[in-house]
């Protein structure tokens, strides 16, 4: 079966994520997540793409990112696949692939879920049960984000700076954010669209991504209505 291509558009928002093989730690010491975000951060900088939020758990990343070229996001996971994988099997004397297949991603729409992403990326190690408060998580965007620590990995997204002008005041509206659970059914489609490469959004926003784009944007509704006259008149015919 060939694989369902990934949206793309240069200045469109996406969520990734990439995991271990079988699940397994990529990230086993701290120089081990210092390693990869400093590649990450060079690769960022060399095919234009901007990094908005992140979190690197002990065997997968959640990126939120915005490429400027339409293969920006595709080269900075190759480029920093490939060096981490080196670094990684020659530092614990492994051979072998790393990556459990491609990276995953949806292209999203900024008003209605980027704010939220932001929070699903960075509270990945509370619902993991590591942390109490995504503060106490040292290897995630949120210090940057919700404190104001400099963090020169971080862009921020337009939808970020709206929160306020002034630097203090759009941190604090930013923490205020986490007060609130994300919907559960929020989360379920955040998954859904990012692990099948479908488009995360209202009806309109995918309406108007496939007519950028002349490709359908989700998956096409199982069976029928079966209550329907027209469902039942097809489904006897079918038994003929």
């Amino acid at each position: 079966m060939s694989r369902q291509p990934r949206f793309v558009l240069p200045g469109q928002p996406q969520h990734v994520i990439q995991r271990g093989n079988n699940r397994e730690v990529i990230f086993v010491s701290d120089d081990d997540y210092r390693f990869y975000l400093e590649k990450l951060g060079d690769a960022c900088v060399r095919f234009d793409c901007e990094l908005h939020a992140y979190v690197l758990m002990t065997n997968h990343v959640h990126l939120l990112m915005t490429p400027r070229r339409e293969d920006g996001i595709s080269k900075v996971m190759q480029s920093v696949g490939r060096y981490y994988v080196q670094y990684f099997n020659y530092q614990y004397k492994r051979t072998g692939t790393l990556w459990e297949g491609r990276y995953k991603a949806t292209l999203l729409d900024s008003e209605a879920y980027l704010l939220t992403c932001y929070r699903y990326i960075e509270l990945n190690p509370v619902r993991a049960g590591m942390v109490g408060h995504p503060a106490d998580y040292p290897w995630s965007s949120y210090a940057c984000n919700a404190v104001g620590e400099k963090n020169d990995l971080i862009t921020p997204h337009e939808r970020y700076l709206a929160l306020d002008k002034d630097d203090d005041v759009r941190c604090s509206q930013y923490r205020t954010l986490f007060d609130c659970h994300i919907d559960a059914r929020e989360m379920e489609k955040i998954r859904e669209a990012t692990n099948k490469s479908w488009v995360l959004g209202p009806d309109r926003f995918k309406e108007e991504i496939e007519a950028l784009t002349a490709r359908q944007t989700k998956p096409k509704a199982k069976g029928g209505d079966r209550k329907s006259k027209k469902y039942r008149a097809g489904a006897e015919i079918n038994r003929v």
